[in-house]
């Protein structure tokens, strides 16, 4: 017993390693999560102290406490038991293949990254890239909704710029949880869109347990209070309208919801406007073709990035123009239950994107597209036409958000945009549209159409709208 044995060092090494990772395993690391969770519960309470919307405690969860918590929902087992049944695959399978989707689809969150670095990069970005302006918001009607309701953002989606400002206009007030597309499924942007409570969905899946998943994970965040965002678009706007929603997220959303028995959800309508979209030609070029695939052009990205660093380098302006954002009069789900004859997703959807539709903001470059589109050929008549039209658009309650409020030095700064890309040609007085940005021209001016439209057919209901059309000069 009292012999000597002799070892290899790197035997001697390995086995010290391995007791101190042992040590720090059953000894150290439960302290410093202690620690770290103390740290973290302290700066949660000192974000919410100054966030209008605190925090909810489903967020703060750890993430695989949530899934099991949707894994073993009495409606996903119910789901899971159908699906065996209809497949006639074992039960065991089935389960493991829900908790499958269950792990794609529950987002983490940290507050690190949420407040540390997105909020700060959103907002960098943002100032960087445009002159951002609040188009329309009712801080009366905002400030009466009801602190424990669950508020449901409903936006268009006019460019992938939208989930960046609307990150850094809520920072103050809340933190926000996205549905975001397969696109954003790609490693390591992935992991940072999870940290900060995106979750993942397949948009084009039709497998019945996948959907039953999913709708119970957006009914039990709805339920526990986590304000959320949605497109109900689907995708990006490929001709500059509003178009037709989606009813699958808002489905979701009203099926689980039980007026009087808990939270109310409030619903807001928010709109985009931009003088400049950063997809435009990929967006038309997919409406010319029929067909929503949008190639990558990476090295159009990077001659982008490098010709905004060498103007940041010599101090010059070299953002895009004017970004707006709009906010619509909430709408309580409950009140609209109560008040509506028939509640259908159907009317509710309806009456959301009807509200997003009101609240797109009109910038400079819309107003001047739309000018042009109105059969202006000279500086004179573009201003002429662009006042018209804001006066119409006035009439209408649109939010016109242009330099000094003066529609004709809005639509010289958005012809001088024009210009500056080679979309018009302008010499002397004369402004000749260029053939070839005709599309585009186009894309610009559909916001100030739907106006337009919008605004004809409540005055004559039943009458199909006209478009912009000429006006004899004054």
């Amino acid at each position: 017993m009292g012999g000597t044995v002799e070892l290899p060092i790197w035997l001697v090494v390995l086995a010290l390693a391995l007791a101190a990772i042992g040590a720090l395993d059953r000894v150290l690391a439960p302290s410093m999560r202690w620690f770290l969770r103390k740290r973290m519960e302290r700066a949660v309470a000192r974000l919410n102290t100054r966030l209008q919307r605190p925090i909810e405690p489903f967020k703060l969860m750890a993430r695989q406490d949530r899934i099991n918590r949707l894994v073993y929902d009495p409606v996903v087992t119910e789901a899971v038991a159908d699906h065996a049944h209809e497949t006639g695959v074992p039960e065991p399978v089935a389960a493991e293949e829900a908790r499958r989707y269950a792990r794609e689809i529950v987002p983490g969150f940290s507050t690190l990254i949420y407040f540390g670095v997105a909020a700060r990069v959103t907002r960098w970005l943002s100032r960087a890239l445009y002159r951002v302006r609040i188009g329309r918001l009712d801080t009366a009607a905002i400030a009466a909704i009801d602190p424990k309701a669950t508020v449901i953002f409903v936006m268009n989606h006019r460019s992938n710029m939208d989930y960046i400002l609307v990150t850094w206009l809520s920072s103050e007030r809340s933190t926000l949880s996205y549905a975001v597309g397969e696109w954003a499924r790609v490693w390591p942007l992935s992991l940072l869109i999870r940290a900060m409570g995106a979750y993942f969905i397949r948009r084009r899946s039709r497998n019945t347990l996948y959907r039953k998943v999913l709708a119970r994970y957006v009914q039990m965040a709805t339920a526990e209070g986590v304000t959320q965002a949605i497109f109900p678009e689907g995708g990006l706007s490929l001709d500059g309208r509003v178009g037709p929603s989606r009813m699958g997220l808002l489905h979701y959303i009203v099926s689980g919801f039980s007026p009087g028995g808990g939270r109310d959800v409030v619903f807001m309508p928010v709109a985009f406007g931009y003088d400049r979209v950063l997809e435009d030609r990929i967006l038309v070029s997919a409406a010319q073709s029929g067909e929503r695939r949008f190639r990558a052009r990476p090295l159009a990205a990077l001659r982008f990035l490098i010709r905004r660093l060498v103007g940041a380098v010599f101090r010059r302006d070299m953002r895009l123009g004017y970004a707006a954002v709009s906010f619509g009069a909430p709408l309580s789900l409950s009140r609209f239950l109560a008040e509506t004859g028939s509640p259908t997703t159907e009317a509710l959807t309806e009456r959301l994107m009807q509200e997003v539709r009101q609240v797109v903001p009109i910038l400079p470059v819309p107003l001047a597209a739309a000018a042009l589109a109105a059969g202006a050929t000279t500086r004179d008549t573009l201003e002429d036409r662009a006042c018209e039209i804001a006066e119409r658009l006035r009439s209408h309650g649109a939010p016109l958000r242009l330099p000094g409020a003066d529609p004709a030095v809005g639509a010289r700064m958005g012809l001088d945009a024009l210009a500056r890309r080679g979309l018009v040609r302008v010499r002397g007085n004369t402004v000749t549209p260029r053939r070839r940005a005709a599309p585009l021209l186009a894309f610009y001016a559909a916001p100030v159409q739907q106006h337009l439209d919008a605004a004809a057919a409540n005055a004559r209901p039943g009458t199909e709208p006209s478009p912009i059309s000429a006006t004899s000069e004054t």
